[in-house]
């Protein structure tokens, strides 16, 4: 993309927002600085907004000079606690809280994408910019208070359609799938009660720290052996807890963890197993268990138009050996899978990596990324959305055709 003085002025604008999110970081739930800036950015354009009472969401809207279909467009605003590993001006003012996840990456696009249509609205239709906080907030997440407010109606959304920036492509370059592309992304946490007793007297007590060694061989027999090698599914603990002194048998150990699934069905087999195996591994140590475990984000699969429209987008602004549609799914989780649940939509990976930054993973906390990709994820969020419009215009005067082509790629 050659900087011209337009685009390098709009690179400025991008990267200003971006580093001053980047700056002011705000965990899930906490988004009102961010939410601020957004709500003004917005103002200034002439954009009109709505926000809510329960939580730091904005969603703009900026109406064609026609009446038509809605499609909405979506970035997440939170971030993570997380210390910032950086010597750049734009670290995180804030100890212990970066945006290790590109989210000021995201709410940047979307307001350069509204500032873009906002300057020349000649579409028939209306575009909706969803900011949403809380994406981090897993198992439940943003999404799902958004929609319970109505995001998707008055107007009713026609289709959706969102990013990421992807660290694992260079900067220029789109990463999209026509089925699922990230997992299911479910929580849960394991207590084993024993029995307290001196070091030295350990035949009077249950040692539960004894009871999590089996319970983690348990867990990992699960997946190594009771789940199909053609299912993708993984399951890591991520904290353990446990004891009070050295010399103490431990009463009481508890264990984090998440698991990862593409699949339904073995989706809801698992925390059934993980049961079985917990029941099993208590009652040899004549101990006990709770289990609490938590359906979160649903895969993200995206639907088969939305996803061609985002490719054609693509295409048309990088050009077809950029664009990459069969690259391999991710086991993270996104909140963006939930509105995929009630309205056609796609998703896609935004490459960062260029400039000697994205050159850490996501959740890092050296995790930064090459800002050329600001003004081109605004783009393909404008010509995507444009795209959409025109597609569900036209689809809207055939009859009987809607059924067919609102349907999810298998």
């Amino acid at each position: 993309m050659k900087k011209d003085k337009g685009k390098q002025e709009f690179l400025s604008l991008l990267t200003e927002w971006r580093r001053d999110f980047h700056r002011h970081p705000e965990l899930s739930g906490s988004e009102k600085r961010s939410s601020a800036i957004i709500q003004t950015a917005l103002a200034r354009m002439g954009v009109e907004y709505q926000t809510y009472s329960g939580h730091a969401g904005v969603v703009g809207i900026i109406r064609g000079r026609q009446p038509g279909p809605v499609v909405a467009l979506r970035a997440d605003m939170d971030a993570l606690p997380i210390h910032e590993d950086s010597k750049e001006a734009y670290r995180s003012v804030y100890d212990g809280v970066m945006h290790a996840c590109g989210h000021d990456a995201h709410m940047a696009i979307l307001l350069g994408a509204a500032t873009l249509l906002s300057r020349s609205p000649d579409f028939s239709g209306t575009v909706k910019l969803i900011f949403q906080p809380a994406e981090e907030a897993a198992p439940i997440g943003g999404a799902q208070a958004m929609m319970d407010d109505g995001v998707l109606e008055s107007p009713a959304v026609d289709a959706i359609f969102g990013l990421h920036v992807w660290p694992e492509l260079p900067t220029g370059e789109i990463g999209i799938r026509s089925d699922a592309m990230m997992a299911a992304s479910d929580r849960f946490m394991v207590k084993l009660f024993g029995k307290g007793a001196h070091g030295a007297m350990p035949h009077q007590g249950i040692d539960a720290i004894e009871m999590m060694t089996d319970v983690i061989q348990g867990l990992n027999h699960i997946m190594n052996r009771q789940i199909s090698p053609l299912e993708i599914a993984t399951l890591n603990i991520g904290t353990v807890v446990g004891g009070e002194r050295y010399n103490v048998v431990p009463k009481e150990v508890t264990l984090e963890g998440t698991v990862r699934t593409f699949g339904d069905s073995v989706r809801q087999e698992i925390p059934k197993r993980m049961k079985r195996v917990l029941e099993g591994i208590a009652q040899a140590h004549a101990g006990n268990f709770t289990l609490d475990y938590h359906f979160g984000y649903p895969s993200l699969s995206n639907w088969e138009k939305p996803f061609e429209v985002v490719v054609e987008a693509a295409q048309s602004v990088l050009g077809s050996e950029h664009v990459h549609t069969s690259p391999d799914p991710a086991l993270g989780g996104e909140d963006f899978a939930r509105y995929l649940t009630r309205v056609p939509g796609a998703f896609f990976w935004l490459g960062c990596s260029g400039s000697g930054k994205g050159n850490y993973p996501l959740h890092n906390s050296g995790f930064d990324i090459d800002e050329d990709c600001l003004p081109i994820g605004a783009e393909l969020m404008v010509q995507t959305a444009l795209r959409a419009l025109d597609f569900y215009q036209q689809s809207a005067r055939l009859q009987g055709d809607e059924i067919r082509l609102f349907t999810k790629s298998n």
